[in-house]
């Protein structure tokens, strides 16, 4: 008791827990992978160096002809639109008192369908760009939906629900994908038409040759709209209500059921929004039978970023700057890129531990 009373003096209230708590976890897994890299006998501080260089957050020493600094800051904001997203979805179904897993299934789901049924079309930009993005969050929100109604109709954990479908999604449309939309040389899909793809490609700016991820704007957007609907509107308030206290929401005349069903809709159609920026943006086809680590890594930024929709996207641009930067790492100071998942993981076990120390300290404090 003393201890925790002690602690919660030097964390603050509640309020500045909330950042607090967070930086504290980023902190320590640094220290844990500044460790990890010393025991495997490189430098952390030129590892760290070359993943903001590899993420375009500092000059490399040298570049290929067209390309520059600029290029690579594309390259990790192009990254980052898909992650911003996938994190929405999951902060959306946290508020709700569900765990959606099945994020990175969506994501699949909804490439899949937006691939298929637009990304092969000669629709122009115009055309293309807003139904890419429109079918993709219903693809989305059916499966979210799906998930809610298991969930409220039959019981069925949301959990276990979501990774069954995950599999279900995997192997379906790696199926169709083999035996009808297959590339034949990269054994992946065939390229969506340019004209489908969620970026403005190879343009020249500031002298050099970048994809420009104008979508990224969207994304910001969405992240402030989904921390207003959450905080300043009723439909809002009653998502929190069910996922704070299920009885008393229904109490007060909030239906628990259709509160989850609504949560999980919305958080599918977030994450089909991340499926089209992931494959028809970031990239341009879809690997068969593979799941983007974007999904299950979103659940990681979510948790760092304390459910909340403005601290996942700092939590997001700090994971896609790790994963952007570790393939320079890994090529410049032949550092298994494996490396970054390890950093990645020390970053979610510390953010899990924080969550904990988050929850005894104001359990006591009560």
């Amino acid at each position: 008791m003393e201890k925790t009373g002690f602690i919660r003096r030097i964390i603050g209230d509640e309020r500045r827990q909330a950042y607090i708590i967070p930086l504290l976890a980023i902190l320590c897994s640094l220290i844990a992978s500044a460790v990890l890299l010393l025991a495997i006998g490189k430098n952390p501080i030129t590892a760290f160096t070359a993943i903001l260089e590899g993420a375009g957050l500092l000059p490399k020493p040298n570049y290929a002809a067209g390309k520059g600094m600029l290029t690579d800051v594309m390259l990790t904001m192009t990254a980052l639109t898909p992650m911003v997203f996938a994190a929405l979805a999951v902060t959306v179904a946290f508020k709700a008192g569900l765990f959606n897993i099945g994020v990175a299934g969506q994501m699949l789901f909804a490439g899949f369908v937006a691939t298929t049924t637009i990304g092969y079309s000669s629709l122009p930009s115009a055309a293309a760009m807003p139904l890419v993005i429109v079918i993709g969050a219903a693809g989305g929100a059916s499966i979210g939906g799906l998930i809610g109604l298991l969930k409220t109709r039959f019981n069925i954990n949301e959990v276990v629900s979501s990774i069954m479908l995950n599999y279900i999604i995997q192997y379906i449309t790696g199926f169709f994908i083999l035996t009808r939309f297959v590339d034949a040389l990269t054994r992946h899909s065939k390229a969506i038409e340019p004209t489908s793809r969620l970026l403005i490609q190879n343009i020249q700016l500031g002298g050099y040759k970048v994809d420009l991820p104008v979508f990224i704007v969207l994304a910001v957007i969405v992240t402030l709209l989904a921390r207003f609907y959450l905080n300043r509107t009723r439909a809002g308030f009653n998502l929190r209500a069910v996922g704070a206290n299920p009885s008393a929401a229904r109490y007060f005349g909030v239906s628990p059921s259709r509160g989850r069903v609504a949560a999980m809709m919305i958080s599918g159609g977030l994450a089909g929004v991340a499926g089209v920026m992931y494959y028809l943006g970031y990239y341009e086809r879809i690997p068969p039978k593979m799941l983007a680590d974007t999904g299950f890594e979103a659940i990681a930024v979510s948790l760092l970023g304390n459910a909340n929709p403005i601290g996942g996207l700092f939590a997001s641009i700090l994971f896609t700057v790790i994963s952007r930067g570790s393939m320079y790492m890994s090529s410049v100071l032949s550092v298994e890129r494996e490396i970054s998942q390890v950093i990645t993981g020390l970053i979610l076990l510390f953010s899990a531990c924080g969550a904990f120390l988050k929850y005894m300290l104001n359990k006591e404090g009560r």
